[in-house]
């Protein structure tokens, strides 16, 4: 969870549900100012794929705010989703400080 107590958001939620609408323009339009397939970008609104760099890039260009945003939602999601699938396994690595 974040700092809010919410689960972060995957970046498909955000296309899906503020992005698209605010845009007036279909998945197909979307998808093709992208320069990618539906089923690429449908993937990605179903939060069934991640957002690649190459992804955010194209994101970041078409609505202005750049990559940063994009990579940064991802990067938070995956690891909200990894961290508990992993606490097992991580609590068996030692923390090393250093002197």
């Amino acid at each position: 969870m974040g700092k809010t107590g919410l689960q972060p958001m995957h970046p498909g939620e955000l296309l899906r549900e503020e992005i698209l609408p605010a845009m007036d323009k279909s998945v197909s339009e979307l998808a093709e100012l992208l320069g990618v397939s539906r089923q690429t970008l449908h993937a990605i609104l179903a939060e069934r794929a991640a957002v690649t760099p190459m992804m955010a890039l194209r994101l970041g260009k078409l609505c202005g705010n750049g990559p940063n945003l994009w990579v940064s939602l991802q990067a938070r999601y995956d690891l909200a989703v990894l961290e508990p699938a992993m606490a097992d396994e991580l609590d068996r690595i030692p923390t090393i400080r250093a002197a």
